[in-house]
C-alpha cells in the first residue's frame, strides 16, 4: 500500500517534562484528504522501544505469565497488580537479546529459543513506543534461577503458570486485560498446533 505525500509539517516543538519519559507538545500544519491545511496541536510521549514474550510449556499446555504493580492502572481504579506476559525495554539491544534478558530477570526462564513474530505500537495516539512480539517453547529444566525482577530497579514480580485455556478465560472474566497479554494469548490459541508439532 502506497502512502500518500507529505501532508504533514511540524510547525513547532516544546518539551514539556523530560523525567522517565520525555513529554512534547507539537504543533503541525495536516492536510486533510479534501486538501484544506489545519493546524493542530497533539501531545506526544516519546518512549523507547520496548519487547514481549508468551513462555509456552507444550507438554504441560501452560504459559508462564508475570504479575506486577503498575501505577497508571492504579491511577485509574483499576486492579493495579496486572497479568502480563514478560516485557521490557530495549535498552539498546537488538530486541531478541532484550527480551532474552527480561525473561531471565523476571521469570527465571533460559530461552532455548526465541521467534520473532511481530511488531506493533500499543498506543498510537500519544506514544512513539514499538513493541517486539516473541514467543518461545520452554520446560521445567529452562528454569534456571527464581526470576522476579531486579533489586535494584525495585521490581517486585510475581511469575505464575497458568494452562493456556485457563488463561484465555481470564482475559473473558477481566482478570487479565493487558494489551501485549491479550495479543499473545490469541496468538497462542490460533497457533497451538503449530507450537506442539
Amino acid at each position: 500500500m502506497t502512502q500518500p505525500k507529505s501532508r504533514v509539517k511540524i510547525a513547532g516543538e516544546e518539551t514539556l517534562s523530560n523525567g522517565w519519559t520525555r513529554l512534547s507538545s507539537y504543533l503541525l500544519d495536516y492536510i486533510d484528504r479534501k486538501g484544506a491545511t489545519h493546524r493542530l496541536k497533539r501531545e506526544v510521549y516519546h518512549r523507547t522501544p520496548a519487547a514481549c514474550i508468551l513462555l509456552y510449556d507444550p507438554r504441560r499446555d501452560l504459559v508462564v505469565l508475570v504479575r506486577q504493580f503498575r501505577l497508571a492502572v492504579h491511577l485509574n481504579g483499576d486492579p493495579a497488580w496486572m497479568i502480563e506476559v514478560p516485557a521490557g525495554l530495549l535498552d539498546d539491544d537488538h530486541p531478541e537479546a532484550a527480551i532474552r534478558r527480561e525473561a531471565m530477570e523476571e521469570t527465571g526462564y533460559r530461552l532455548r529459543d526465541a521467534r520473532f513474530l511481530f511488531k506493533s505500537y500499543t498506543s498510537p495516539g500519544a506514544v512513539t513506543e514499538v513493541v517486539h512480539f516473541f514467543a518461545a517453547l520452554i520446560d521445567t529444566a529452562d528454569r534456571v534461577a527464581e526470576g522476579g525482577g531486579l533489586d535494584e530497579e525495585h521490581e517486585d514480580i510475581e511469575v505464575l503458570e497458568i494452562p493456556l485455556d485457563e488463561a484465555a478465560t481470564m482475559i473473558e472474566t477481566g482478570e487479565i486485560f493487558d494489551v501485549k497479554t491479550i495479543v499473545l494469548l490469541q496468538w497462542a490459541l490460533l497457533n497451538r498446533a503449530k507450537l506442539t508439532a
